[in-house]
């Protein structure tokens, strides 16, 4: 998997692929640029990339558990908020260089998995959106192959609670809105994909509660659908 970071980088900028302005980077190679000479690996967003190993987000998860017990699912969810917050601020200026036009005029399919992209490349996992309820006032976000969840494996029990946090972070600051978001289903329960709920906060209550009762993931969508 790979981390990154939009810190000024004090190294001379990279030289984009020939072709950049087709805007197609949708491939291992040319998102990503190798230099072995001086150690780094920096991205189509001139972003610095690091390689963490597995055995990373496991020292990770039992490292903050054995500080702050069942405290660090709030730890994380704080952390990838904070992420998610940032982000939304780098990816929409390199969205706008990227294709001459603001966040706000955009498609917001096509907006959402621009911003996605970079994590699958990265090793985050693929997503799927469904948007159906956001009249509502709320939405779903399908997970494949959490990184958190696929390393930490089968312990019965949510654990993708930094991905919950970088959504809310996101999403709260792309709409301006206070948002919350919470894992109904996870891989790590032994799930085929992970499912997150992304909404105000008293729906994120209500399904927390549920969740307290051992309703299902299909169960809490069509409680949410009834309110």
């Amino acid at each position: 998997m790979t981390t990154s970071t939009s810190r000024p980088d004090p190294r001379p900028a990279v030289t984009m692929p020939t072709g950049r302005e087709k805007h197609s980077h949708y491939s291992y190679r040319d998102f990503f640029r190798f230099n072995r000479d001086q150690g780094t690996i920096i991205d189509w967003n001139n972003t610095q990339n690091l390689l963490l190993s597995e055995d990373f987000i496991v020292g990770l998860q039992t490292g903050l558990e054995r500080e702050v017990g069942d405290a660090s699912a709030a730890v994380m969810y704080t952390i990838g908020m904070d992420w998610g917050t940032r982000d939304s601020v780098y990816f929409s200026q390199w969205y706008e260089r990227e294709y001459g036009i603001g966040v706000k005029q955009s498609n917001l399919l096509f907006l959402l998995e621009t911003w996605w992209w970079p994590f699958t490349a990265q090793g985050w996992g693929k997503w799927e959106v469904e948007t159906e309820s956001k009249q509502k006032g709320f939405l779903f976000i399908n997970l494949f192959d959490s990184m958190v969840a696929r390393t930490l494996g089968d312990v019965g029990k949510p654990v993708c609670h930094l991905y919950a946090g970088l959504f809310a972070g996101f999403f709260t600051a792309m709409t301006s809105r206070e948002l919350g978001c919470i894992e109904i289903q996870c891989y790590a329960m032994g799930e085929t994909y992970c499912k997150f709920l992304l909404g105000g906060q008293e729906r994120i209550d209500a399904a927390n509660f549920w969740i307290a009762e051992g309703a299902s993931a299909r169960e809490i969508e069509h409680r949410l659908h009834q309110l």
